[in-house]
């Protein structure tokens, strides 16, 4: 069996969110933090084999107070992050575990997973090297100038929203990372396809939505009640519903 390590970025500073208590990954969803509806779909998997949270170092003490029994009781590693998405990710991928094969990154805050999606993502990284989640673009896609006046119609032609979990063979993404210069990358899949190497998608659903706005966790909330709850091995933290973040 193919070993796996998890990635969750939750360093951001949720500047769209527009809550002065919470950042997006540790707002209350459905009795729980965002994030850990997230670790949740992954960490009793038997080929996920480590879990690297990653936060803003100002966040360490209070994640900690809030949950130090999750981290405990899941086995996570927690990480500070770094100033970018693409930095946190790679301090990550400095502490991967021997005999990991493959790396999973996944926002944390994509709480509305199934196991059978990530089935098939983690197949597919397996017989190809790299693998995404993602949905076809069906709205009427407009690009506008700088006074939003409409400019042009793009096709949506094979377009496609990209998701998480991104899933990559190992030393591939590390090479990946390694080489990712000082140019922009939207996500994980961007590095890799630089390399000149495919990455394949995996048809996906709209309901693995990331939350970005309090909208959004609201819709989100709704999603959960129709999607399959993981299988939770062990006990979860008797104070993790509390609202300490308040």
């Amino acid at each position: 069996m193919a070993e796996f390590a998890l990635i969750l970025p939750a360093a951001g500073q949720s500047r769209r969110f527009h809550d002065k208590a919470y950042k997006k990954p540790f707002a209350p969803l459905g009795g729980r933090a965002v994030w850990l509806h997230s670790a949740e779909r992954f960490v009793n998997r038997p080929d996920v084999k480590q879990t690297i949270v990653v936060i803003a170092a100002e966040d360490r003490d209070l994640f900690k107070q809030r949950f130090g029994a999750n981290i405990a009781i899941l086995g996570l590693d927690l990480i500070d992050g770094g100033a970018e998405r693409a930095d946190s990710v790679q301090r990550a991928l400095e502490r991967l575990a021997d005999g990991i094969d493959f790396v999973a990154v996944h926002d944390a805050a994509r709480p509305c997973l199934t196991d059978q999606w990530i089935d098939q993502v983690f197949e597919a990284a397996q017989h190809d090297g790299a693998a995404v989640l993602a949905t076809p673009v069906t709205a009427t896609l407009k690009r506008a100038d700088p006074k939003n006046r409409i400019t042009e119609t793009v096709r949506r032609d094979a377009l496609w929203e990209a998701q998480t979990p991104q899933v990559f063979r190992r030393d591939l993404l590390i090479e990946a990372y390694a080489k990712r210069g000082k140019g922009p990358a939207t996500d994980d899949a961007q590095l890799v396809e630089r390399l000149g190497h495919p990455v394949t998608i995996v048809p996906c659903s709209p309901l693995n939505l990331k939350i970005t706005t309090r909208d959004d966790l609201k819709l989100a909330e709704q999603v959960l009640k129709v999607l399959p709850r993981p299988k939770l091995e062990g006990f979860r933290n008797p104070f993790a519903d509390d609202n300490l973040w308040r």
